[in-house]
């Protein structure tokens, strides 16, 4: 089961953030919608036998990958340097044709639609409405050539501890460092400085009035800035605030 709910949250990633087709291994590739282990060896058999694919459209040549499959993981693939603009989005080969109407309606080539926010504001994405392609398509394909290829995950925050400080002796009163909120207490919360040995912010020193619930405050994971109170090297006890510290 869990091997089951793992798979299904990388395949679930992997198609919502896309793959680069000549880079990607077989195990990744393996995960893309319509292809599968099988089809995943053959793709980066045939790119280590031919060289990097040009274009989505040249997928196509890898033997037993058939229209269906074609149709399923196209949209899901990037190929970064090819010459078709769209083969670097999440835009599906099969609307290929509607973006190629929208530029041409405002006088402009794909490449000028993709890059140009004044060129995709003249376009009316009702005269492109069909029975297959409806308004909800046509926006997510609008969203997409705004920012082609954009990642969909949340940044990632970089954190650090303070490099000069590894051990509890180098901890010295005064010193403001960045820290990780690894439990809260009804008294206070402890926050990792990166000396093997947490310190304390005590509910009394998180903010400049009276807090009930040190909940209220700070999160479990939290990064921040503490301020070093006091340092008690024989109980090896380091007493930290909130208090005067920009979080």
């Amino acid at each position: 089961m869990l091997a089951a709910s793992l798979g299904d949250t990388v395949e679930s990633c992997v198609n919502s953030v896309g793959v680069e087709l000549n880079t990607a291994s077989r195990e990744l590739l393996s995960y893309v919608s319509g292809i599968g282990p099988a089809l995943a060896d053959k793709i980066v058999s045939h790119r280590n036998k031919n060289g990097a694919f040009a274009t989505r459209e040249a997928l196509r040549d890898v033997k037993g990958l058939g229209d269906k499959a074609f149709e399923q993981c196209a949209g899901f693939l990037r190929v970064r340097e090819s010459s078709n603009p769209l083969d670097r989005s999440a835009v599906h080969p099969e609307r290929y044709a509607v973006v190629q109407r929208m530029a041409a309606s405002v006088g402009a080539d794909v490449e000028t639609l993709m890059n140009d926010k004044g060129v995709r504001a003249n376009i009316r994405l009702e005269d492109f409405i069909t029975d297959d392609c409806g308004l909800p398509t046509l926006q997510d394909i609008m969203k997409e050539l705004e920012k082609p290829g954009r990642d969909p995950r949340a940044k990632f925050e970089v954190f650090e501890f303070d490099k000069s400080v590894t051990r509890i002796e180098d901890v010295k009163e005064g010193m403001v460092l960045p820290g990780i909120v690894t439990n809260i207490t009804a008294f206070g919360a402890f926050v990792d400085i990166g000396v093997h040995q947490d310190g304390l912010v005590h509910v009394s020193q998180m903010a400049n009035r009276r807090v009930g619930d040190p909940s209220e405050v700070v999160h479990l994971h939290q990064h921040l800035k503490v301020k070093v109170l006091e340092v008690d090297l024989r109980r090896r006890r380091i007493s930290l605030t909130l208090k005067g510290v920009e979080n």
